[in-house]
């Protein structure tokens, strides 16, 4: 399997630390916004291609698949140009920033029958795997969601304190984990309310926000976002369920009494993002949709159209 990977940034490297332990994976395509930096990560990587044009990736014979770790805004617009170039196609959360770009990835991975994944990590998470294979086990049902994603970001800075070119966002892409995840483990979503804080004066966005959730089961979700926390950073999950409650940091899983749950064997790799790549590969591979396909996570961005509309 020949793969691209577009955005070498913070998070492409991400991926580039997890495709390297997929067997028969080879990348062979670097795009990044710029040359030098690209050739940089390449050469760690051992990549031999390196451009800033993603077309120019799009047209070679070598390339049989792409990696989107690009800006929220180009999501949409490049993956349908994967697509149309005739590429598999795995996009990083969020799938785009708004809900008429969302149909319109939709709308094309239905034309053309390629794979189209949106990188919903959660869903790949082992603390989170555990969750949900309780759920389908009927073990375990969730009553009660409690969230917290929280950062300390006042400029365009990124994981690795670095500038980047472009404005994060708390409700199309901090939220759509939250949203997407709340729905897979407890099902459709049925009722969504948000409010929002001051906006920053220079990034033009709301710093803080809150969101509530009503799935079809009954159960809800309360979601706190903020990038004034100055404080542990991060999300954390709490899962309040008719049997036992969980807490789970990224790949790590407790129970309410802070009790270490041993995740060995749920999947493996204990790392969300290799997992979520080991599974695009595998899809493309075996002709199937994937978990976190285009079409499982698309109900989450008709969720964030209606909350941002709500926020005006």
């Amino acid at each position: 399997m020949r793969v691209a990977l577009a955005g070498a940034g913070a998070f492409g490297e991400k991926h580039l630390d997890g495709l390297k332990n997929i067997d028969g994976v080879t990348v062979t395509s670097l795009v990044g916004r710029e040359l030098e930096p690209t050739k940089a990560v390449a050469q760690k990587y051992g990549i031999g291609h390196v451009t800033t044009d993603l077309h120019e990736t799009l047209s070679r014979d070598d390339v049989d698949a792409v990696i989107l770790c690009t800006p929220t805004q180009m999501h949409a617009a490049q993956a349908i140009a994967c697509m149309d170039a005739g590429k598999h196609v795995e996009v990083e959360i969020p799938l785009a920033d708004s809900w008429d770009d969302a149909q319109a990835v939709l709308a094309k991975q239905r034309e053309t029958g390629l794979v189209c994944m949106v990188g919903h990590t959660r869903r790949f998470n082992p603390s989170h795997q555990f969750v949900h294979n309780r759920i389908q086990a009927g073990e375990f049902n969730v009553q009660q969601m409690d969230v917290q994603t929280y950062f300390f970001r006042r400029k365009n800075i990124n994981a690795k304190g670095q500038p980047r070119s472009w404005t994060d966002h708390l409700l199309w892409h901090h939220a759509a984990h939250t949203v997407d995840l709340f729905a897979y483990q407890a099902g459709k979503i049925v009722e969504a309310h948000a409010m929002q804080g001051p906006i920053h004066a220079d990034l033009g966005i709301a710093m803080d926000m809150s969101i509530q959730l009503k799935s079809e089961t009954g159960a809800i979700c309360t979601l706190s976002l903020s990038f004034n926390n100055d404080g542990p950073l991060g999300t954390f999950f709490r899962y309040i369920g008719d049997s036992a409650t969980y807490i789970a940091r990224y790949d790590d899983l407790v129970n309410g009494k802070e009790e270490p749950i041993d995740l060995a064997g749920v999947a493996v790799s204990n790392n969300g993002i290799e997992l979520q790549d080991r599974e695009f590969i595998s899809a493309i591979r075996e002709g199937r949709e994937p978990n976190s396909s285009v079409a499982q996570v698309f109900d989450c961005y008709r969720v964030l159209g209606e909350l941002e509309q709500q926020l005006g």
